[in-house]
């Protein structure tokens, strides 16, 4: 089998990459298709051309044209195509720039790189010409743009970008749901798959690579896309994966811990997510504006797009903190001061496992709606969503007939509160931060007195501040913790677990919480003591890998699904019923620490 190279190798900045659905980016098999991913029919470009539009150096091949037609960028030689320029930046293990020959093999006509990649291909002999940049990457965006972006013939495609620690993926759902319940012919780039035109795929990276990204544009317009959803990672604004395109809307979700290994604070992290909410990246923007971070970000977009391009949405309840989200609670002192049109949320009330909300507007403007989507968190993002859809020019009276299509606000998205049982409750979702364990955990909890279980690990390579801030949010609010592993990557599984472990602790010895804390591994022996631990009237929570279906250890992928081996294990215990805690569980009740790591899967 041909090795592939890996784009962490090829393209990656340095600092870590955003999460992927099977945590590794090395692999022995090829991502899919480069051509199933890129338009049938696409714009050939002069060299020439593209050299102008970046002002870069050239260095003239030795053979062939001396201005190519260039049809295609790629910064991985697995997704490099005849009549690329390939893009070969600086890695954080290796540079592109020894791979050029590999690229030329599988038919690019051209390079772009920095001077350190222009000596690689000095040495290695390359015979296309080179394009040598101070800041390639930088300037990838734009190239990606000027050879798959829209001519002037083309149908306009309305596009709508979410950013945010968390809800992006649910909230990109909701919006594809909305657009195509009006008939749109929809499109979906995110963290679970890619949508394009009826070609769906798993995805790699939160938001692809710059020219990935372009050519899945160009590959929807083709099939007559006239509408898609994309969440927008701060890794993909640092690293200038969406530059060239510019968002009809943009919307906030929140921005809590997660990322500080590679922004560094939380202010860096908060720049890096106002890039999106600026005239070169968006038209209109809604944003959460709950609390601080969502406050500082509506000013933000404010200042840069204008205060009648903002629309600011309020959802927080008392139990956040705030004002209530009835009418009955009076002015809401949040809303003094913040920019653009004001909406909040009013009438929540559970229904089933989702809940029913009112949303209030400019005018006295209610819009009455539905999710089915577990957690008051979820109420967020749907309400996000259709504020969305309304800045994208919607108006209210056909918001409200959308708002009635039965289940329209209920998206099945993989991996993110899904519903794997239902005796005990059992769920599966993608929590790997503090802030959005905290919600998982809550939007879990059993009504009926029942206890929560909860099994999971946190991520290696990744910021370590927050491993003991996740156990001891775990040990505050679950009854059983289960602690495992998650994606160690290239750090000590071990090591990761002690991390973790330790806030636990200093949840149940030092602030007095009584616990069942348990260590377990592999990932699978502990999702089936979960299980086992159960009873019918309890609820488990998986967290933190939702619809990953590998798992990198030491950069092997090891096929594992949280969701079917939570199936699995449920059918095992549905077999021989489920246990009494004191007959299975010999933990003792007094929060002791109890070792049962080391367990045979």
């Amino acid at each position: 089998m041909p090795a592939y190279h890996s784009a962490s190798d090829e393209a990656a900045p340095g600092g870590t990459p955003d999460r992927s659905p099977g945590g590794a980016s090395t692999s022995t098999a090829p991502p899919a298709g480069a051509a199933a991913l890129r338009p049938a029919h696409p714009r050939a470009v002069p060299l020439s051309e593209l050299r102008a539009l970046i002002d870069a150096e050239a260095v003239p091949g030795s053979a062939g044209r001396a201005d190519p037609a260039v049809t295609g960028v790629s910064l991985n030689t697995s997704q490099t195509l005849p009549g690329d320029l390939y893009a070969a930046l600086p890695g954080t293990h290796r540079h592109g720039g020894q791979f050029i020959a590999d690229a030329v093999d599988a038919g690019a006509v051209a390079v772009l790189t920095d001077p350190d990649g222009a000596a690689l291909a000095a040495r290695s002999g390359v015979t296309v010409p080179v394009l040598v940049h101070p800041r390639p990457r930088a300037v990838v965006g734009a190239l990606s743009h000027r050879v798959f972006g829209p001519a002037a013939t083309d149908e306009e495609l309305a596009l709508y970008a979410v950013t945010g620690t968390n809800g992006k993926t649910t909230t990109t759902y909701l919006i594809n749901g909305l657009l195509g319940a009006a008939g749109a012919r929809t499109g979906l780039i995110g963290t679970i798959e890619i949508l394009a035109g009826g070609t769906a795929v798993p995805s790699v990276l939160t938001t692809p690579e710059a020219p990935q990204v372009h050519a899945l544009l160009a590959l929807m317009r083709e099939h007559g896309v006239n509408a898609a959803a994309m969440e927008v990672s701060s890794h993909a604004l640092s690293y200038h994966r969406v530059d060239g395109i510019r968002f009809d809307v943009a919307g906030f979700t929140n921005l809590t811990q997660d990322h500080l290994d590679l922004h560094g604070s939380m202010s860096e992290y908060f720049a890096a997510k106002a890039q999106l909410f600026t005239p070169e990246h968006c038209r209109r923007a809604v944003v959460l504006a709950d609390d601080h971070w969502g406050r500082a970000m509506a000013h933000h977009a404010a200042d840069r797009l204008g205060a009648d391009a903002v629309t600011c949405l309020l959802v927080g309840g008392p139990e956040d903190g705030a004002p209530g989200m009835d009418a009955a609670s009076g002015p809401d002192l949040r809303a003094v001061d913040l920019p653009g049109a004001l909406w909040h949320v009013t009438d929540l009330t559970r229904d089933g496992l989702g809940h029913r909300f009112t949303l209030v507007g400019p005018a006295g403007v209610r819009l009455h709606a539905r999710t089915g989507l577990p957690g008051r968190f979820n109420v967020a993002n749907a309400a996000l969503a259709v504020l969305m859809v309304h800045a994208g020019g919607m108006d209210p009276a056909a918001i409200q007939d959308l708002l009635e299509v039965p289940d329209v606000l209920t998206p099945q998205v993989p991996g993110r509160m899904q519903v794997i049982g239902t005796a005990p409750h059992a769920v599966v979702d993608f929590a790997h931060n503090p802030d959005a364990l905290v919600r998982a955990l809550e939007a879990t909890r059993p009504d009926d007195g029942g206890r929560l279980l909860l099994v999971f690990g946190a991520t290696g390579d990744r910021d370590a501040t927050k491993r003991p801030l996740m156990g001891q949010i775990a040990a505050r609010l679950a009854d059983v913790v289960i602690v495992t592993d998650d994606d160690p990557h290239d750090e000590d599984p071990a090591r990761i677990r002690a991390a973790v472990l330790a806030g636990a602790h200093r949840a149940v010895h030092d602030e007095g919480f009584s616990r069942v804390v348990e260590e377990v591994h592999p990932r699978a022996e502990a999702i089936r003591r979960a299980v086992a631990l159960a009873r019918p009237q309890d609820s488990i929570l998986v967290a933190g890998r939702g619809h990953e279906v590998w798992q990198e250890v030491k950069g092997v992928n090891l096929p594992l699904d949280d969701r079917q081996e939570l199936a699995a294990a449920l059918r095992q215990v549905g077999d021989r019923g489920n246990a009494p805690v004191d007959e299975a569980d010999p933990a003792p009740r007094d929060g002791r620490h109890q070792e049962e790591g080391n367990t045979p899967a």
